[in-house]
């Protein structure tokens, strides 16, 4: 396989497991009652740190006033509330409740439990992982991909 091919082939497979887990977490929103990008945004406000209005609609790719209204629509649910900003006090920071905590746990343990990369034991995700990240931040020279190597302490976790 020539590396257009190889390129066409490694789109086509993201692709499918992008379709796999949209499927997955669509249908758990159904039953919370919640839109695919709230659900996305329920995941994102637990990963990382302070998440700002502008932040999330970044990390989701919209507008700030569309963040805005979601976040309105999961505040009068009871699944996020706003704080003020502890350095910066325009800026509220968007939080989870111990419901939105809740929904996100299951979100998190629906994914987890139906995720396409459950079918590779630990080693392998630990280095699909690696590779990833390497795509995705782009810290090593093309070519070095298939030199990746799993360290000791990630091989244990």
């Amino acid at each position: 396989m020539d590396d257009r091919q190889l390129n066409e082939e490694l789109h086509d497979c993201l692709f499918v497991i992008r379709a796999r887990v949209h499927t997955e977490l669509k249908e758990l929103a159904r039953e919370a009652g919640l839109t695919d990008t709230q659900t996305d945004a329920l995941w994102r406000l637990s990963r990382g740190p302070e998440m700002t209005a502008r932040r999330l609609a970044d990390r989701l790719q919209c507008d700030a006033s569309t963040a805005t209204s979601m976040i309105d629509r999961l505040e009068k649910r009871g699944l996020v509330r706003r704080v003020p900003h502890p350095t910066d006090r325009r800026v509220k920071v968007i939080q989870l409740t111990s419901k939105g905590c809740a929904l996100r746990d299951r979100v998190i343990q629906h994914t987890t439990e139906h995720s396409p990369f459950a079918r590779l034991d630990h080693k392998s995700r630990l280095r699909l992982h690696a590779l990833l990240r390497q795509a995705i931040d782009g810290n090593h020279p093309t070519g070095e991909t298939a030199n990746v190597m799993v360290t000791p302490e990630e091989e244990q976790r």
